[in-house]
C-alpha cells in the first residue's frame, strides 16, 4: 500500500461558496439602446395590488446580484411569493453598451424610467411599483420618486446619503480634473484568481463571511483571456464627475416624494471615511427632513453594505414596511 502524501493531507480545503436558496433567472432587455442585464426572481404572475413588483437598485461599483442574500432572507420570511427584479446599472455588471467617457445621473433616471415601462418584464409604467436603492442606487431612486411620484408605491433608501454640498466656484477645477482623467485613464485593478477578488471584497467589508465573499466574487468579476480576473465595471467610473453636486436641486426632488419612505442604515457605518468633515451628519438630517412620510431603522452589526451584513434583519424591516396597509 502506498503511504498517503502528508503534504496532500495538509492542503487546505477550498472555501465553500454560498448556495442561493431562491435562484434568479437572467434576462437582457433593450433599454435606451443598451442591453440591460436583469436578475429576476419569480415572474409577473405573482403580482397583486398589495404586492407589486419590487425593483432593487445597486450602488456604485456593485451589481444586481449583490441583493441575493436579501432576496433569500425575504423568501425565508414570506415564501417565494414576491416578484423581484434587480438590474445592473449601465457601466456595471453584465449590462452591455457602447463605450463612454462619463456616466451621468440623468441617464440612470432615464434608464430606470424606461425599465419601469418594459413590457418584456411585465411592467407597464402605470402601475406603481416598490423601489429600493442602496448607496448610489438610493440617491437615484430618491430623485426618481420625486420626479415621477405616481409610479412609486413604497420607496426604500439603504444608506443613500447623497454627496457633500459643492459650490459653483468648484466647477472649473472639477472640469479640469475630469479632462485630465480622460487624457490619463486609470485601469481597474485585475486579480490573479478568484480568491484575490474575494480578498478585495473582504477588504472593503471585513464582516463579509467567506462563503458569501466567494460567491460574490464570481458575480462581481470574471476571468479573461489574459488569465486575470477582471471586475465587471467600466474603468470610466474611475473618472471624477465633472459636474458639481447641487443640493438644492436634489432636495427639490426629495420634497416631491409622495410614497412612504423607509430609511435604513448600518450602526457601524462611518461616513467620515468618505468625506471627512465636508458632510456633517446634521446636514444630512436636515436634508432627510424634507421627506413627508419617513420610517427609520438602524441595523446593529452592519456597516455600509448592510444587505450583506444583516440580510435577515433587513428583510424583516423591509417586509413589514412593504406590507403596510
Amino acid at each position: 500500500m502506498t503511504p498517503a502524501d502528508p503534504s496532500a493531507a495538509a492542503a487546505p480545503k477550498p472555501a465553500p461558496s454560498y448556495q442561493p436558496r431562491r435562484q434568479p433567472s437572467h434576462r437582457w432587455v433593450d433599454i435606451r439602446g443598451l442591453e440591460y442585464h436583469i436578475s429576476q426572481w419569480g415572474d409577473p404572475s405573482l403580482v397583486t395590488p398589495q404586492r407589486p413588483p419590487l425593483l432593487l437598485c445597486h450602488g456604485f461599483m456593485d451589481i444586481g446580484a449583490s441583493f441575493q442574500f436579501l432576496v433569500d432572507a425575504m423568501a425565508d420570511h414570506e415564501g417565494e411569493n414576491r416578484y423581484i427584479l434587480a438590474m445592473d446599472w449601465r457601466g456595471f455588471g453584465r449590462t452591455r453598451g457602447p463605450a463612454t467617457d462619463a456616466y451621468w445621473f440623468p441617464d440612470y433616471l432615464a434608464d430606470l424610467d424606461a425599465l419601469l415601462c418594459c413590457e418584456a418584464l411585465g411592467l407597464d409604467g402605470k402601475t406603481p411599483v416598490d423601489l429600493l436603492g442602496h448607496s448610489m442606487g438610493g440617491n437615484i431612486v430618491m430623485n426618481y420618486a420625486g420626479v415621477q411620484p405616481a409610479r412609486i408605491r413604497r420607496l426604500v433608501n439603504l444608506e443613500g446619503f447623497g454627496l457633500p454640498r459643492a459650490e459653483a466656484s468648484e466647477a472649473p477645477s472639477r472640469m479640469a480634473r475630469w479632462l485630465n482623467h480622460l487624457r490619463h485613464p486609470r485601469p481597474l485593478r485585475a486579480f490573479a484568481n478568484v480568491n484575490g477578488v474575494k480578498a478585495r471584497l473582504q477588504e472593503n467589508n471585513p464582516r463579509l463571511p467567506d462563503e458569501r465573499a466567494l460567491w460574490l466574487a464570481h458575480q462581481w468579476a470574471e476571468p479573461r483571456d489574459d488569465g486575470q480576473w477582471h471586475i465587471l465595471a467600466d474603468e470610466a467610473h474611475k473618472n471624477i464627475n465633472p459636474l458639481v453636486y447641487r443640493v438644492e436641486e436634489v432636495l427639490a426632488c426629495w420634497a416631491r416624494i409622495t410614497a412612504p419612505v423607509l430609511w435604513v442604515e448600518g450602526a457601524e457605518s462611518e461616513t467620515s471615511r468618505w468625506w471627512g468633515d465636508r458632510f456633517p451628519r446634521e446636514e444630512f438630517e436636515a436634508r432627510l427632513a424634507v421627506v413627508g412620510w419617513l420610517e427609520r431603522h438602524t441595523l446593529a452589526g452592519a456597516s455600509h453594505m448592510l444587505h450583506h451584513d444583516q440580510p435577515d434583519a433587513l428583510a424583516r424591516h423591509l417586509q413589514a414596511f412593504l406590507d403596510l396597509p
